[in-house]
């Protein structure tokens, strides 16, 4: 069991160690174009009068698009090297389109190279094996990953979404502080998955609604993951490697923004530690917003939407604790366990 455990952390530290650059290029070109967007209320960045700035959010955009395929393929090709690139891109992509974020895109590698293990072990006649690498294992571990994804994920992707805010709505006329800590949760979950997103469009929702404190607890909480593992690295130069902490700097910029898939590298290389610590980071500033009925009008978060947010000092005090809570959580735990989620080198 635990060397099955070691080889599970080596294939997801092995597609993380080629997503950290992405998520960089595109977590930065997204954040400048956001920072420097006027902030409106009821619309967010608006980007109507700077053809330049929404190049940049485009491009950034088209960047985090290739996150989960990437790191879905990367994560293949550390289990069973090139057989893995092709169904682990497919799988990813399949993924992606399916709304399951990065934690469809692990699955994804995972099933894409024990896909091209089972192939492999096809017994073939000689005739055949020369176009085993270029043509039958692509196809059929494609096929077998697709097929897997689009059954197992579609339709409860679809209906977790539609349980969930159903529940959201029904909570919502109760007990407020308890809803904090569920949207909070929540948007720290999946960074960017159908948990996030259902949240995040509940939200937005309620803003409509003319409620910005459901807004604002998630508004909160979406930029405490990428804080929270971004000052981590600060606090605690020595227990993370030199690429965990280039990839903290570039956490924390986007955290500032807004960008909760900022911490998608260190989520992907150290799920069982990293996603819980989040998500109480998230529910504590989720909470903490709603005891100090902060409200956000503007569908973003991060302290860019300071402009139109109700109680600043409650929002500050909520965004600084979840952060500092993460933080110090996640180094704590790490010094426990004796190592650390990224490795040094790809």
């Amino acid at each position: 069991m635990r060397e099955s455990l070691r080889h599970l952390k080596q294939y997801l530290l092995s597609g993380v160690s080629y997503v950290i650059p992405l998520v960089a290029c595109g977590g930065i070109l997204v954040a400048v174009a956001i920072a420097l967007a006027p902030m409106k209320a009821g619309i967010g960045p608006d980007f109507s009068q700077s053809p330049i700035l929404k190049l940049l959010m485009d491009i950034g955009t088209a960047a985090f698009s290739l996150v989960v395929p990437m790191l879905a393929g990367y994560i293949a090709f550390g289990m069973v090297d090139r057989p893995g690139l092709v169904p682990g891109f497919v799988g990813g992509f399949v993924a992606n389109s399916l709304g399951a974020g990065f934690l469809g895109g692990i699955a994804a590698g995972l099933m894409a190279g024990w896909s091209v293990m089972a192939v492999k072990r096809i017994p073939l006649h000689r005739t055949l094996k020369p176009i085993l690498p270029i043509l039958i294992i692509p196809v059929l571990s494609s096929l077998a990953v697709g097929s897997m994804l689009y059954f197992l994920l579609g339709n409860p992707i679809n209906e977790l979404m539609t349980f969930l805010a159903h529940s959201l709505r029904t909570l919502g006329s109760g007990n407020q502080v308890l809803l904090g800590v569920l949207l909070g949760a929540m948007i720290a979950f999946d960074m960017g998955g159908p948990v996030n997103k259902t949240a995040f469009f509940f939200g937005v929702a309620m803003i409509r609604e003319g409620n910005p404190t459901v807004m604002g607890a998630c508004a909160a909480a979406i930029c405490i993951p990428p804080l929270g593992l971004g000052l981590a690295t600060l606090l605690a130069p020595a227990s993370w490697s030199k690429r965990e902490r280039e990839s903290g700097l570039a956490a924390l910029a986007m955290g500032v923004i807004g960008i909760t898939e900022g911490a998608i590298p260190f989520a992907a290389a150290d799920p069982f530690r990293v996603i819980p610590t989040i998500m109480a980071g998230g529910a504590l500033g989720g909470a903490i917003a709603m005891v100090g009925a902060v409200g956000d009008h503007a569908p973003h978060g991060g302290l860019v939407v300071l402009p139109v947010v109700d109680h600043i000092a409650w929002f500050l005090l909520a965004i600084g604790t979840g952060t500092l809570a993460v933080a110090l959580t996640i180094n704590l735990l790490i010094r426990a366990k004796g190592d650390a989620p990224v490795p040094e080198n790809p």
